[in-house]
């Protein structure tokens, strides 16, 4: 299995790819990060990325994988929706995108959080945009989608 992880430097993220490289049964696993992992392995390739709204430049090295494991969060606290939106919502469905032109056969696996409102209409913020990332994903045709609703600090 080929896998990709964004957010590998992250609390989840880096749990995920200690997993992976742990696991016999993952052949190759690619990271696309703004900063450096450090960590250097057989089967790491780290692909460093600036514009998290715009993956053209690396769509080819994002081809033919199996599996993505999307585990970028930020809190919301002291956030503006729009901004809030853009980082959860809008870089998430960037890079899902992205893989779908250049692996449409992929399992996309998303960390969301505990709470998520699916409505898209709940009072909550960071739950409704967390919803709306989710149900856009759910939307996409991926082999398959699954939503981790871990418990969030953004609350």
């Amino acid at each position: 299995m080929k896998v990709v992880i964004f957010g590998a430097t992250g609390m989840v993220g880096s749990g995920v790819l200690r997993e992976c490289l742990e696991d016999p049964g993952v052949e190759s696993v690619l990271v696309v990060v703004r900063n450096s992992t450090g960590i250097s392995e057989p089967k790491l390739r780290e692909v460093v990325h600036r514009d998290f709204l715009d993956f053209g430049p690396i769509r080819p090295q994002l081809a033919g994988l199996d599996a993505c494991f999307f585990c970028i969060g930020v809190t919301s606290a002291g956030m503006q929706e729009a901004d809030y939106q853009r980082l959860t919502h809008d870089v998430t469905i960037a890079a899902a995108q992205a893989l779908l032109a250049v692996s449409p056969g992929l399992t996309f696996c998303f960390v969301s959080g505990q709470g998520t409102d699916s409505t898209e209409r709940g009072r909550v913020m960071w739950a409704r945009v967390k919803g709306k990332a989710e149900n856009a994903l759910l939307r996409m045709p991926f082999k398959a989608a699954y939503m981790f609703r871990r418990e969030s600090s953004s609350r």
